[in-house]
């Protein structure tokens, strides 16, 4: 059985987070100026230009590219004989999220229960707070025999 430590999951989510809204990959790029080439109107040219623009920025200079709100979404593939050591999944993964958007000052749009009469009190105490969408699914491994 292989054995990962909790602290080790978070550690690399937050580092996640970070790239991934600091650099997108070459194929969303390329995309985006497929679209800005066969783009006739002059309005959505100018809008992926900025685009265009604002993830080059990103890309040089290690900053976040503009966002509108959002939530990490994470894709956990894990296989059946992983064990989780010093600390529950769940609060890795979100405990990464909230690490990765505080270190790479990205906007924090998603909270914990945000209809609860507790946090509607409380919301100008609580701020904003980062809550990731955790996706799992075990793998498992075929013996050869």
């Amino acid at each position: 059985m292989r054995e990962i430590q909790a602290s080790q999951i978070t550690d690399v989510v937050e580092k996640l987070c970070i790239e991934a809204n600091e650099h997108l990959p070459e194929d969303v790029k390329c995309a985006i100026k497929n679209c800005r080439a066969c783009e006739d109107w002059e309005i959505a040219q100018g809008v992926l230009d900025k685009i265009i623009e604002n993830y080059e920025i990103a890309d040089t200079q290690c900053v976040p590219i503009c966002q509108d709100t959002g939530m990490a979404c994470v894709f956990l593939e894990i296989g059946q004989d992983v064990h989780i050591t010093g600390g529950d999944l769940a609060d890795a993964i979100n405990e990464g999220v909230r690490r990765g958007y505080d270190k790479g000052y990205l906007r924090k749009s998603v909270v914990k229960d945000p209809v609860s009469v507790q946090f509607q009190r409380f919301a100008f105490q609580l701020g904003f707070g980062t809550l990731g969408v955790v996706m799992l699914r075990q793998v498992f491994q075929k013996l050869l025999v």
